[in-house]
């Protein structure tokens, strides 16, 4: 894997985490931003070529 495929998969991952973190702060404002960087980073991934839910990295 290439150090773009790498650092898209990394950004998914952090967005995931700083989702579930959202939640459990129970931050809606928190939640929605993390949310739509969560949206952006699949997008990209999958516009990449990455399937994230493959690599382990599904969306949620």
């Amino acid at each position: 894997m290439n150090e773009v495929a790498d650092a898209l998969l990394a950004r998914v991952r952090a967005a995931r985490a700083g989702l579930a973190a959202a939640v459990s702060a129970g931050d809606a404002y928190e939640v929605a931003v993390a949310e739509d960087e969560l949206d952006d980073a699949v997008r990209l991934a999958r516009r990449h070529g990455l399937d994230v839910e493959a690599t382990g990295v599904d969306e949620g």
